[in-house]
């Protein structure tokens, strides 16, 4: 199971998101890896008492979200350049 970090929040909790089951898990700041950070997707393992822990940081799925954010951005730029009145 993956899931992302979405937000950090005042009292040192973290949001996940869990697209897999449309759910939020919320945890404490200690429990994550070294170098979370928002947007750094995770992987979760599901416990037998339905419990829902962070194993560890999916460098990969983090990676490619970073890299479609990134060209969604270039392309989006790319069009406020061609503006449709002359100047």
């Amino acid at each position: 199971m993956i899931g992302v970090i979405d937000r950090f929040e005042d009292n040192n909790k973290v949001v996940i998101l869990i697209e897999e089951i449309n759910e939020e898990l919320i945890v404490d700041k200690s429990t994550l890896p070294q170098g979370s950070e928002i947007d750094t997707y995770l992987n979760l393992k599901k416990q037998a008492n339905g419990e829902i822990t962070v194993i560890s940081i999916d460098k990969k799925a983090t990676k490619k979200a970073a890299q479609t954010t990134s060209n969604l951005m270039a392309k989006l730029k790319a069009k406020s350049t061609q503006s449709k009145f002359k100047k």
